[in-house]
């Protein structure tokens, strides 16, 4: 099912967001957060997920200063983790909801789950993502392991990408391209052209939320009070394995779910693995 080329629009906390809505005759609310500081929409992650809404109402947006949502500072995470909050009393009635989260979207998901925890979610689910800016180390040496799998990327760019250096919207597009191959284990490089010449990016927003390094909930995770599932590919490059195992060993009662032969978008590639799991764990972790 692709997702809807009509989103619609909502304002909150001073900012205009984008955003999509499947399954709207269900009680039950999962609320999917996309990745990439910057980089890219809902419009993957909703596709990914909106499976989900023959049982749920699955609901996705652009984060702010991202996608087609409006270019409104100030882009910090607990801002974001604000910004879910505020979709939550907005559109779901104040109910619980359930929420996934991949890469930056899990970094996000993580820090609404620590600061508001079972208030506003009955649980929590993460998609390739860290507990800290630690992995970006990590991802480095990663690269460097896998330098043969993206010929036309160099140390010098993945270093940018974790940095509030890049110059303009064009050179994290050519970035972002060059670093694709390093994404999936089958890689398609006239789909990854074509999904980056349509990509929405913002190095203005990419730029702010790597400007400090001050993202770091591992000491908080202990805190999470709500069921919690992470998920992660076992050749994830960006977000390695080991932060997953991590969340899963911090957090109480969390769930690990690594699955061979994907990356970093586990969700697309082992689409079906990941949507029984999720089903299942919710199933089995009704409130």
């Amino acid at each position: 099912m692709p997702p809807n080329e009509n989103p619609r629009w909502i304002e909150l906390n001073g900012a205009t967001f984008c955003y999509d809505v499947a399954g709207e005759e269900h009680d039950e609310t999962i609320i999917v957060l996309h990745g990439g500081r910057g980089i890219g929409d809902h419009r993957g992650e909703f596709g990914a997920y909106q499976a989900l809404s023959d049982r749920y109402r699955v609901l996705a947006f652009d984060q702010r200063g991202c996608g087609r949502s409006s270019l409104t500072p100030p882009f910090l995470f607990e801002q974001f983790a604000d910004d879910v909050e505020a979709l939550r009393q907005a559109l779901c009635g104040g109910r619980k909801i359930v929420l996934i989260g991949g890469s930056f979207g899990g970094m996000i998901a993580l820090t609404h789950a620590v600061k508001y925890g079972s208030n506003s979610l009955s649980r929590l689910i993460l998609r390739g993502t860290a507990p800290s800016h630690h992995h970006e180390a990590e991802a480095i040496e990663h690269f460097k392991a896998r330098l043969h799998k993206a010929p036309c990327a160099s140390i010098g760019m993945v270093e940018k990408l974790f940095s509030d250096k890049i110059i303009d919207d064009t050179e994290l597009r050519l970035i972002w391209l060059a670093l694709q191959p390093l994404y999936f284990e089958n890689f398609d490089p006239d789909s990854a052209l074509e999904k980056t010449r349509t990509l929405h990016l913002h190095a203005q927003t990419h730029n702010a939320l790597f400007a400090t390094k001050d993202y770091d909930l591992r000491d908080r995770l202990a805190g999470i009070d709500v069921p919690t599932l992470a998920i992660c590919g076992a050749a994830d490059w960006i977000c390695p394995p080991s932060q997953s195992r991590l969340i899963a060993e911090m957090v109480p009662g969390a769930e690990l779910l690594e699955i061979e032969g994907a990356n970093h978008a586990v969700h697309i590639e082992a689409n079906a693995r990941v949507l029984s799991a999720v089903r299942d764990f919710l199933a089995r972790t009704v409130p």
